[in-house]
């Protein structure tokens, strides 16, 4: 083996601490913003929130003392973070709108809980409340345990009665089918009515027997949810009135009153968490012209422990630990300063592309992507990406993340372009305004459009109506 030295020249991209800093936080939301700057609070003692009686400090930006044009914003690429450090000056310090407390009710009425934990009742809990009012055998009790634990989310019992026995416990006594075929006859009396169906047709046949309807619209209704199902969903109405023997009027009042049932009675208690958004940017009308400025509520109020600041001046503390903690506190601040200032920029530039939007609605929506973008302001394509991400304006039309003002272009026969946003619009406008007796096609859709001077295909029509959830023509005809 032959040793020998070989020099080679290349270059490469190391990201300093601050650069990777301003980067992440560049992409994170509202919400997950603060909570990294409590971390921050946590680790750092020369980082402390400002009272919120305070003032501001006037910050050179001109972002947060009410400037409302990026043209008056200084703030620079997230990528190209300086390195040289800034003046400290104390005072620094902006706003953010307290988080919420926790989700805890006084009850000082009772003595022995002061306070209690309110939460969602589920589909188990509302039965289980109605179960412990009834004078229930150990027996039933167990099999009724047994039942409701198969139960899904929708109410519904999914498995055959005969598995559901099979997993009854080998310890258990045997369980017959007529003894638990009774407890689910005692199930499906319990509210919300329709629980503990097997299939869709029991589920809705469960609560047309417990509606008090005129008698043969209940009878069609009931005839036509236990063994026409596939005829209603396919909305052939000829051959359900030719099948069942239904005059026009008695068909519309069964397909009404089947319009009314849920077909998923345990969806109800399955609550979702809401998750709260607050804006990042507002936009307003100021003399004939839509500007965008921050959201002072949604801007973290930092600035540098005074007390610790002292301690490092006078000498009394250890120098190179504080000086450490200063510097990461000064280039925090200078991070999160340097993201509003960027949002900002990023956020008048789409307004001043959406003028139309703002005035006129989604119909108006001009075609728009990040290079364009990016280009203006003088970033990177991937900086447009993460400033967009998570962020939300609220306009007078309302709150929208940046990302959904950027959209894909159909081209015009005039040789222009068109939003895709638009077009989603025109073709719920069309829809919205059809004859329910005689629903347009995909294709009809595509005519008019092209009428109108937009080449839109008719697969393209159905990839944006499915997209906006619309039923296909064949679904939304009605009688």
């Amino acid at each position: 083996m032959k040793v020998h030295l070989q020099l080679k020249q290349a270059q490469h991209l190391a990201l300093t601490p601050q650069l990777q800093q301003s980067i992440r936080l560049l992409q994170l939301s509202t919400l997950d913003l603060d909570q990294e700057l409590e971390k921050f609070l946590m680790d750092n003692p020369m980082l402390e929130r400002a009272d919120p009686g305070q003032e501001d400090m006037p910050l050179s930006l001109g972002a947060l003392v009410g400037t409302n044009t990026a043209e008056s914003s200084t703030g620079h690429d997230a990528q190209e973070s300086a390195d040289a450090p800034e003046p400290w000056q104390d005072e620094t310090s902006w706003s953010l709108e307290d988080s919420t407390g926790p989700s805890w009710q006084d009850t000082e009425d009772n003595g022995d809980y002061p306070y209690q934990c309110v939460g969602p009742i589920t589909l188990l809990d509302h039965l289980s409340a109605q179960l412990r009012l009834m004078a229930l055998s150990d027996r039933d009790h167990q099999l009724m345990t047994l039942l409701l634990s198969h139960l899904d989310e929708s109410g519904y019992l999914q498995q055959p009665i005969e598995e559901i026995i099979a997993t009854n416990p080998s310890d258990a006594d045997p369980i017959e089918p007529g003894e638990i075929q009774v407890t689910l006859k005692l199930l499906q009396s319990l509210d919300p009515v329709g629980v503990g169906a097997r299939d869709l047709a029991e589920c809705l046949t469960l609560q047309l027997q417990a509606l008090s309807a005129p008698e043969p619209v209940r009878q069609a209704a009931l005839a036509i949810v236990k063994d026409h199902l596939p005829l209603l969903a396919a909305r052939d109405h000829t051959r359900l009135r030719k099948t069942l023997g239904l005059s026009e009027e008695l068909l519309r009042a069964a397909h009404k009153l089947i319009t009314q049932l849920d077909p998923k009675p345990g969806a109800a208690f399955n609550l979702t968490e809401t998750r709260y958004v607050m804006p990042d940017v507002l936009v307003r009308k100021q003399k004939e012209r839509w500007v965008a400025q921050l959201n002072r509520e949604a801007m973290p109020r930092l600035r540098i422990n005074a007390l610790y600041a002292g301690l490092m001046k006078s000498g009394a503390g250890p120098s190179n630990t504080l000086n450490t903690q200063l510097q990461e506190a000064r280039w925090l601040i200078k991070n999160v300063q340097q993201r509003f200032d960027t949002i900002l920029r990023v956020s008048q530039a789409i307004v001043d592309r959406q003028q139309a939007f703002l005035e006129h609605g989604e119909v108006a929506m001009r075609p728009l992507v990040l290079r364009e973008i990016a280009d203006t302001l003088g970033l990177h394509e991937s900086t447009i990406s993460r400033v967009t991400s998570q962020k939300y304006m609220m306009t007078p039309r309302g709150l929208f993340e940046l990302k959904y003002f950027f959209s894909s272009h159909v081209s015009t026969d005039t040789g222009g372009a068109a939003s895709s946003t638009a077009i989603r619009a025109l073709i719920r406008q069309l829809i919205a305004a059809e004859d329910c007796k005689s629903p347009l096609s995909d294709s009809q859709i595509s005519d008019i459009l092209a009428k109108q001077g937009l080449q839109v295909a008719r697969r393209t029509v159905a990839k944006y109506r499915e997209a906006m959830q619309i039923h296909s023509a064949s679904q939304r005809k009605t009688l």
